[in-house]
Parts: C-alpha cells; structure tokens; sequence
C-alpha cells in the first residue's frame, strides 16, 4: 500500500519561507517520478513542481520559479519543497504526489497515481 505523508505546512509571514518534506512507504521510491501540487479555494488543484527519480531534473509552474525549489532525498524516500519569499497567493493545500513510472516530467495532475493527505499552507499579508 503506498503511503505519501506530508508536513512542513504552517502559517507564515508574507516573504517568510517553509519547507515542506513527503515521507513516501510501499513503492520504489528511487525510481519514481514525483511532484507537488497545491489546491487553494474554490480552485482547481495546479501544478507546482516536479522532479525526476535521480533527482537530476526539475520543472517548476511560471508562478514559482526563482522562489521554489523541489528535491529529494532516496535514501530517506523523502521529496522536499522549499519555499522562499512566500506571498499570501501561495495559500493553498499543498499534496504530494507520485508516479507509477520514471517516464518524464509531467505538469498535468492526470499523470499521477498516488496522493499524500495535503498539508495547508497560509500565508499572511
């Protein structure tokens, strides 16, 4: 049974910084594309960031670029986000995702076959 669990979310200040961590159980963590995706309210669950098996490559949504950065862990089969210079439009549910497969980077949430439980994050003005 696979098992992503997030943490790391909280309540900080407009330009403070976060860093979320995904424990992931029951699948070959290191040979798994995975990602992060963030749903705020009344909005469509969008793409944040994803990240290749090794680690090597990344791809970032426009809105997060030069703020975010995604990375991993194999050995602790953990994928973290850290988040600098938050502003209060990245409020939002964040979830950890995975795939079945190591075949590409992947923005659509269609391409992913597991979920975490989402952990919130607020940012305040």
């Amino acid at each position: 049974q696979v098992q992503l669990v997030e943490s790391g979310g909280g309540l900080v200040q407009a330009g403070g910084s976060l860093r979320l961590s995904c424990a992931a159980s029951g699948l070959p963590f290191s040979s798994r594309t995975m990602g992060w995706f963030r749903q705020a309210p009344g909005k469509e669950r969008a793409f944040v960031a994803t990240i290749s098996w090794s680690g090597g490559y990344t791809l970032l949504a426009d809105s997060v670029k030069g703020r975010f950065t995604i990375s991993r862990d194999n050995a602790k089969n953990t994928v973290y986000l850290l988040m600098n210079s938050l502003k209060p439009e990245d409020t939002a549910v964040y979830y950890c995702a995975g795939r079945r497969t190591n075949a590409g980077l992947q923005s659509a949430k269609e391409y992913y076959d597991y979920w975490g439980q989402g952990t919130q994050v607020t940012v305040s003005s």
